[in-house]
Parts: C-alpha cells; sequence; structure tokens
C-alpha cells in the first residue's frame, strides 16, 4: 500500500503541470456558464440546509439541541461524499478521448475530481463554521480533531471512486443504480434524525454505515464537545483504508481493459 502510494505520487509529480490544469478544468467546468459561478459554493448548501430545516426541523429538530448545526453537520458530510463519488464515477469516461490518444495514469483524472471536490468542501465548511458561531457555540482548538475524519473521508471517496469508475466503464447501469443507492444511504445515514429513538443494539448497526461514522464524529466535537474516542477513530481509519486498498485492487485489475470499452 505504501508503496503504491509512493508510485502514485511520484507519477503525478512527474506530470504536475498538466494534474494542475486538471483540477482547474474540474472546478471550473461545474460552475461554466452559470451566472453567479463559485459563489453556487456557498449558496447551494444554504439553500439545501434551508429547505431541510422547514421540512425536518418540526419533526425531528424540536428535541435535538442545535439542530441546525446537528442538520448541517450530516449533510456537509453526505454532500462531500457525494460530489466527489460522482465526479470519479465518470471520471474516466469524461476524458476518454484524452486516454485513447495519450499515454497517462488514468488515476490522474479521478484524483483530479477528487482535489476539486476538497476544494469545494473547503468552501461549504466556511459557512458551517460560520453557523456555528452563529448558533453560539465556542470554538475551541478540539476543532483542530476534525482534520481526522476530513482525511479519513477523503480516502474513502477516493477508494469509492476508484470502484465506481472502473465498473462505470464496463457497467453504464452503474449510474442507475448508485442514484438508488446514495438517496437509501441518506436516509440510513441519520442525517436529519436521531438515533436515540431506537434500542441500543439498533444504534449500533448505523455504525456499520462509514457516512454515519464521520458525520457522528463531526457531531461531537463540534456540537456535544468532546473528542470521540479511540474506536471511532479506529472505524473512520479502517473504513477508509479498507475501502481504499479494495479500489485499488480493482482499479489495477481492470486498468489494462478501460481502453476496450471506451
Amino acid at each position: 500500500m505504501i508503496e503504491t502510494i509512493k508510485g502514485i505520487t511520484l507519477k503525478i509529480k512527474k506530470n504536475q503541470f498538466l494534474f494542475e490544469e486538471l483540477v482547474k478544468r474540474d472546478f471550473k467546468k461545474k460552475y461554466k456558464r452559470t451566472l453567479l459561478g463559485m459563489l453556487w459554493s456557498l449558496l447551494s448548501p444554504l439553500m439545501t440546509l434551508l429547505v431541510m430545516s422547514i421540512v425536518f426541523k418540526q419533526f425531528f429538530g424540536r428535541a435535538t439541541s442545535h439542530y441546525t448545526i446537528y442538520l448541517f453537520s450530516g449533510n456537509l458530510v453526505f454532500q462531500f461524499f457525494k460530489d466527489s463519488t460522482y465526479g470519479g464515477m465518470s471520471s474516466l469516461m469524461a476524458n476518454a478521448s484524452i486516454i485513447t490518444k495519450i499515454n497517462l495514469p488514468k488515476y490522474m483524472f479521478l484524483l483530479s475530481k477528487n482535489v476539486a471536490s476538497v476544494i469545494n468542501f473547503g468552501l461549504t465548511l466556511i459557512i458551517y463554521f460560520l453557523f456555528v458561531a452563529c448558533d453560539g457555540i465556542d470554538f475551541s482548538f478540539r476543532f483542530l480533531a476534525l482534520i481526522y475524519p476530513v482525511v479519513c473521508l477523503i480516502l474513502f471517496n477516493i477508494g469509492m471512486g476508484f470502484i465506481l469508475s472502473a465498473l462505470f466503464v464496463i457497467f453504464k447501469d452503474i449510474q442507475y443504480l448508485y442514484e438508488i443507492f446514495t438517496m437509501l444511504l441518506m436516509y440510513l445515514s441519520a442525517i436529519f434524525y436521531t438515533t436515540d429513538a431506537y434500542p441500543e443494539h439498533i444504534q449500533k448497526l448505523f455504525y456499520l454505515n462509514p457516512l454515519y461514522v464521520y458525520i457522528t464524529y463531526f457531531r461531537h466535537v463540534v456540537i456535544d464537545g468532546y473528542i470521540p474516542a479511540l474506536p471511532t477513530h479506529a472505524l473512520c481509519l479502517g473504513y477508509s483504508l479498507i475501502t481504499l486498498a479494495f479500489g485499488a485492487l480493482i482499479y489495477k485489475k481492470y486498468n489494462y481493459k478501460f481502453l476496450y470499452y471506451m
């Protein structure tokens, strides 16, 4: 795994200029021909939060302190995951005209999509912390602990991107199946409701969902005011490394077959 990461890093450095141009292109392409451009990075999460607050607060938010931040934390993580994996899934086919003509490491296109998503996530994170301040939550050094789940989530997204992009080249129907999967995942990630009403053994089942683990980490640090225990850290890292390793394995296995399907 370490040797693979070193190899990828060296190849990216070798093609650094091209990689930077891909990141710029992917980020600009998202807001091409829009009147507000990059402002949508800030307005989109605000509008989504407003709609979700109106719809869900009356049903789930009355007994939950800092419900707006509770909701924002869940939506922040989920949208980052969704944006990264959707972009990663189409990264190869969207660049088929380049891949079939120039001999380049194909994962560069996937990674450039992820970097563009990270930039977008960073902009949304600014809005998130503004809401945290407005909701009367005191800032603390413990907020630095959020770097850990964010890094784990980035690795998890890359791993999922490896899997989805490889499958999408061969099996185009995966995009429709993934839409259903992400919708189901949203309801299973406790974004707008709490799990307190469920029996303890049911609550533990939620930890089988990686996104719920990352979301819960955010909520514990920001809302509950403490850094989660070691098992939560282990789950965050475990889900990330397992998904990344599995994704890299699939990607490597089918790498030489991609050109036949483009």
